[in-house]
């Protein structure tokens, strides 16, 4: 039986990088058929990003543009994945619009998938700055603390999930949690999923400037550090009535 993929990827301000990472990834739903789909969420971009993505619809008739309001990174994954959802896609892979990660990598994801709920990349080979790296050491951490579970690099921007899985980890998350793919990795965990790391390169942004500085992330991660607390609460009362 064929597998219908839905590609998802988030886009804000990418007018520098979104048809060069187009024309990268549509070739994986190509191949893989079965009415698969690139759907790509313009978040608000303030560039001319809707309006190249407008212009390759011709050329892409697998190509999917979705445009909404300003609502951040993780609420337009959470909206790209409710739609892929509801459109009865089997797998949902997520990636970002900014050229940091490497088609190629994704097949061996792929032959994997009937083995896994959850499959998600882990960045060995990092050129995305030293703050980046920080960042992610620091939420290994506080997922830690919280959860009291240990994941590498649970905020990876490529993962291949199992739709009717994320369907369920969903229901746990708010809908404009900004760490959305922070708390999907640590949930997937936490309530035993069958979740699998996998190697990938991360390459620099291959063009355009990163919208989140070092001061938006600590405000964000303020307010997810409460958020975490919330949805544990509801993980704890979830395992409790199963037991």
């Amino acid at each position: 039986m064929n597998d219908t993929l839905y590609l998802v990827m988030p886009a804000y301000n990418e007018a520098e990088n979104i048809e060069n990472t187009i024309q990268q990834w549509y070739p994986i739903v190509q191949e893989i058929g079965c009415n698969s789909k690139l759907v790509i969420v313009d978040d608000g971009s303030k560039d001319n990003s809707l309006t190249i993505l407008d212009g390759l619809k011709n050329q892409y008739p697998l190509l999917v543009i979705l445009s909404k309001s300003n609502s951040g990174h993780g609420a337009s994954c959470i909206y790209a994945y409710n739609y892929a959802i509801n459109k009865k896609a089997d797998y949902i892979f997520q990636t970002d619009s900014d050229g940091q990660t490497s088609p190629n990598e994704f097949w061996l994801f792929w032959e994997k998938r009937k083995e896994y709920d959850f499959i998600v990349g882990s960045r060995k080979k990092r050129e995305d700055g030293k703050d980046r790296i920080f960042v992610t050491k620091i939420l290994k951490v506080v997922i830690f603390m919280i959860f009291k579970i240990i994941i590498e690099d649970c905020n990876t921007p490529f993962r291949l999930m199992k739709s009717n899985k994320l369907d369920e980890i969903l229901n746990y998350i708010p809908e404009n949690f900004f760490l959305s793919n922070v708390i999907i990795s640590t949930i997937s965990v936490k309530l035993e999923y069958k979740t699998l790391w996998i190697p990938i390169t991360f390459k620099q942004r291959q063009g355009g400037v990163n919208s989140i500085n070092f001061k938006k992330i600590t405000k964000i991660g303020i307010k997810a550090i409460k958020d975490f607390y919330i949805i544990k609460k509801n993980l704890n009362i979830k395992n409790h009535l199963i037991n």
